[in-house]
């Protein structure tokens, strides 16, 4: 029996000299070179006593080790949980008692704190940095570079995502070989990748986009990564004359057209930019094609699910939208309340099935059945539409629909308005208790530098664009907007500051 995961990705090596990650500074690693070093580090955590189905957690920097280590967990048929570095070890200790994993990498500087707490869980503890120095390479030098890979079938686990957590309890999601084989395959396909692409990697590698999509995809299809530490705009622009795609959150792009020196030349060489993780502005779309003809092409995935819509590759990439479901993908918008299935134009609950969708949580399973219909569908808790062509467009979450005064009030709508206005860079709308609504409808809005905004002009464009019980009763002003590190507003934190706004 295969491994399905390692024997897509790595299994067959067609050009074995072939650079899979090129290091500016003049480090470059061959697909050989990388096999040779999972398999030591395989080797490595077997002897640490990790046992097929046991998992792996990491919290480390992002380096070629890193990705080594991904795949010795994957050889060994153990489950990888990447863990985000911005965790604090209150955090990990909530993680590492909910996995307990059999061995936990981390960083040499974070050691002492976390250590006593994966000990408590049973878990063995070795470091791991980014300059590829680490506990867990001093043993790797001594063993053994071939290693039997141990079988795992389609339905066995590869990784476990912790979701962000933003309210309740964090969750596990549980992704198959199938989940993780089948989705990139499907995104290798629709977006046209090949062995003579060259990705400009600058996601961190903890989340789904950075690891599952822009690694996988690239490993599957044999081409090479031009491999960054994280995102530094001069890098960026260094080194994209020598790549042909790249894939980002919006924060990217936004930073990128801050530059004078990101040019259209500077992007000669590419064929594609892809967006996700976060909403893209249709503002910084277009901004984007005219500086540089490219069209981004953006995509919507969960960590539940992968990746399930892209706009396509050949056609009309609408700013605002998120495309067609995948190929590999069913979708389909159902009334939150009654479960009515719904048509072109209106607003409901996503629901996606195919093998992209996961298992379950982890431990969890009340929530996971709580989660899916009957036929299978899962319920992804964002809201969306599809218009009559067929493009999805998302709203926003289920959990951030204002009901004020007894209406249904879609954040997304309100914002587009607002970051439509001369002098607005961005906004965000919440619902705040409110004693006489229920929810107030609130704005809150980051100007362009030097812009002059106030909240009457604001209120007064509004006036004349949205009907009464959509417009804001409040509109506030900040510097920068609440994100996590993937490029998400955080609407938890607007609501946790604002919570008092109307009930004083």
């Amino acid at each position: 029996m295969a491994n399905i995961l390692f024997d897509r990705v790595m299994g067959t090596l067609e050009r074995p000299d072939h650079i899979v990650m090129d290091i500016p500074g003049g480090r470059q690693i061959t697909y050989a070179e990388l096999k040779a070093e999972s398999g030591r580090l395989a080797n490595a955590l077997v002897e640490m006593g990790a046992k097929p189905g046991d998992r792996v957690a990491v919290q480390i920097d992002k380096s070629p080790e890193a990705i080594a280590l991904y795949l010795a967990t994957v050889r060994a048929g153990a489950v990888f949980l990447p863990l985000n570095t911005a965790y604090t070890p209150t955090e990990v200790a909530y993680f590492l008692g909910d996995a307990t994993p059999a061995v936990f990498i981390c960083r040499s500087r974070s050691r002492d704190a976390l250590e006593p707490i994966a000990a408590e869980n049973g878990a063995h503890v070795v470091t791991l940095d980014g300059d590829g120095s680490g506990t867990l390479i001093d043993a790797a030098r001594s063993a053994e570079d071939t290693f039997d890979t141990v079988p795992r079938n389609a339905e066995d686990l590869a990784a476990i995502l912790y979701t962000s957590g933003t309210t309740g309890r964090s969750k596990g999601a549980m992704l198959s070989h199938r989940n993780l084989v089948s989705n990139s395959e499907c995104l290798a396909r629709y977006w046209g990748f090949t062995a003579d692409d060259v990705l400009l990697h600058a996601l961190p590698i903890y989340h789904t986009h950075g690891l599952f999509v822009a690694t996988n995809i690239t490993l599957m299809v044999g081409g090479t990564m031009i491999f960054l530490a994280g995102f530094d705009a001069d890098r960026v622009i260094a080194n994209l004359p020598r790549a042909t795609s790249m894939m980002g959150v919006p924060t990217f792009y936004t930073r990128l057209l801050d530059r004078e020196d990101f040019t259209r030349d500077v992007t000669g060489n590419m064929r594609l930019f892809i967006s996700g993780s976060a909403p893209l502005l249709a503002e910084t779309h277009r901004q984007f094609s005219a500086r540089t003809g490219h069209a981004i092409l953006e995509r919507y995935g969960m960590t539940e699910t992968n990746m399930n819509t892209s706009n396509p590759y050949e056609g009309d990439r609408r700013p605002g939208t998120v495309g067609f479901p995948l190929p590999d993908v069913e979708l389909r918008v159902r009334d939150e309340k009654t479960g009515e299935l719904l048509g072109a134009g209106e607003i409901g609950v996503l629901e996606v099935r195919g093998e992209n969708v996961f298992k379950g949580y982890w431990q969890m399973p009340e929530k996971t059945a709580s989660e899916f219909r009957p036929d299978g569908f899962f319920i992804t808790g964002d809201l969306g539409v599809v218009d009559t062509d067929g493009y999805v467009t998302i709203v926003g979450r289920g959990k951030d629909l204002i009901i004020s005064g007894g209406f249904n009030v879609y954040p997304k709508e309100v914002e587009q308005v607002i970051d439509d206005m001369p002098g607005v860079l961005e906004s965000a709308v919440i619902g705040v208790a409110h004693p006489d609504f229920g929810e107030g409808v609130t704005a809150v809005v980051v100007p362009e530098p030097g812009a002059e905004l106030s909240e009457e002009g604001i209120v007064s464009a509004l006036s004349e664009q949205l009907a009464k019980f959509k417009q804001p009763k409040r509109v506030f002003f900040l510097d920068a907007l609440p994100r996590n590190t993937m490029g998400k507003v955080q609407k938890v934190a607007l609501r946790e500051d604002y919570k008092d706004l109307y009930t004083k």
